[in-house]
């Protein structure tokens, strides 16, 4: 307990370090990314390890070891990666999609041999995707500025510190001797850099900033993994970096057409958005039926309608 102690502090310091000192350059106009001179230097250095180290490993990997075999070994990392899915669909409500998760890890790990083989999907319990940062994101949290790690590379503020969650939650961490665990992070690192083999064939060729398009496939992803894949629209060009709390405004209200509108510059959170579509989808009640006879018709002008309720998210003024 006292080494985890001690590795939670390091990292977590580690990581506020980064912050204050990322917070004291130069911003640029660009308000997803106003470290952009640092992020590109750090993304500079991440691309000098890549090419010395970890491309020329992945490209000798993938020559040597069979693809039934990368198979295996992708499909073991993926099964321990399910203790973390199912933690953070838990800690975000998603209780089927938690149970689903923990069904997936024990069938893989039992009749999939520790993993090896796949065995939950054809079963009907799909992989699902899930982290600390998603779980923040969840539950309102702003992503804050963009940032680019050393080594771990595309990231922002929130999943910085989702990171060290992830980190703390992660079963490999806890393998000794710490050999044995480096050699299985190692093992994990080269086996996903084989895959992303023809992704970064792609981004070479195709780009022509392959910082921005990094950045911006970064951000488009994160944003639809937090809403499941289906993310509202947009509130403009440039994503919002402040948290939920700083954006909060008082709604207005207009009338247009019967409707009452009440116009809200907060966008709302994944939570909410599920709340409000299971509100939305319950079944009316049906009416009684009663006996009374159909009245006569009435020469008076008929009655205005009940205005309607709706509300909308529309942009916020800067």
């Amino acid at each position: 307990m006292t080494h985890l102690t001690a590795r939670f502090r390091m990292s977590l310091a580690c990581a506020l370090a980064c912050l204050l000192f990322l917070s004291g350059c130069a911003s640029t106009g660009n308000p997803r990314d106003p470290l952009e001179p640092v992020n590109r230097g750090i993304y500079t250095f991440n691309e000098a390890v890549d090419t010395t180290l970890l491309k020329p490993a992945a490209e000798l990997y993938r020559g040597l070891v069979p693809r039934l075999v990368r198979t295996g070994v992708s499909n073991v990392f993926s099964n321990i990666n399910d203790v973390i899915v199912a933690l953070n669909n838990l800690l975000q409500g998603k209780v089927g999609n938690a149970a689903s998760d923990t069904g997936r890890f024990l069938v893989n790990s039992t009749i999939g041999l520790l993993g090896i083989f796949d065995v939950a999907t054809p079963l009907g319990l799909p992989k699902n995707n899930e982290d600390f940062g998603q779980t923040l994101g969840w539950w309102g949290v702003g992503d804050g500025p963009y940032l680019v790690l050393p080594i771990f590379g595309p990231s922002n503020v929130r999943d910085t510190f989702g990171l060290v969650v992830d980190v703390l939650t992660d079963p490999i961490s806890y393998i000794e001797p710490t050999r044995d665990r480096n050699i299985v992070m190692g093992v994990r690192a080269v086996n996903r850099r084989s895959e992303l083999l023809e992704a970064s064939k792609i981004l070479e060729t195709a780009a022509l900033d392959p910082y921005q398009f990094v950045r911006d496939a970064y951000l488009q992803r994160r944003r639809s993994l937090i809403y499941d894949g289906n993310p509202p629209k947009d509130k403009d060009d440039d994503s919002d970096t402040k948290p939920r709390s700083e954006q909060q405004q008082k709604p207005r209200a207009t009338e247009w057409a019967g409707y009452s509108i009440v116009v809200s510059g907060e966008q709302p959170t994944p939570a909410q958005l599920e709340a409000l579509e299971k509100a939305h989808t319950q079944p009316a009640q049906p009416a009684a039926r009663t006996t009374t006879p159909t009245p006569a018709p009435s020469t008076e002008a008929p009655a205005p309608a009940q205005p309607r309720l709706v509300r909308i998210w529309t942009p916020q003024p800067r």
